[in-house]
């Protein structure tokens, strides 16, 4: 399939397309006048970039787990301990994101809603 066909059964620009290309995530196929050509298998190469993305990482560490997806590394251990390491970090982030959630909810606590100290001030 050319790009404009992945774009429209991916949701995704072809400028963002050309952009993953770039950087070596996607390597379609070219026709003798140079026109893309992409595999069906693509369009859940694309859902997975998108995915990681959506997640907070690069494109160089999206490349090396699209590598170990698709068993392109002759190094899974290093592949593993990567992934590993990265779920470290996403986890780390989780945990401060929790903590200041529960940081703002213990604030909201605290403070009334102006529409609640309206409605107090009234009952007086």
């Amino acid at each position: 399939m050319k790009i404009g066909e992945l774009a429209h059964r991916t949701g995704v620009s072809v400028r963002a397309l050309r952009y993953y290309e770039e950087k070596g995530v996607l390597r379609p196929d070219r026709t003798p006048s140079g026109y893309r050509i992409f595999a069906d298998s693509d369009v859940r190469k694309v859902a997975h970039i998108q995915t990681l993305l959506a997640a907070g990482l690069g494109m160089d560490l999206i490349g090396e787990i699209l590598a170990c997806l698709a068993g392109e590394s002759l190094l899974l251990d290093a592949c593993r301990e990567r992934l590993e390491a990265e779920r470290r970090r996403i986890t780390g982030d989780i945990d401060r994101l929790v903590h200041t959630r529960s940081l703002l909810d213990g604030l909201l606590a605290t403070t009334r809603d102006p529409a609640e100290q309206e409605h107090a001030g009234r009952m007086s």
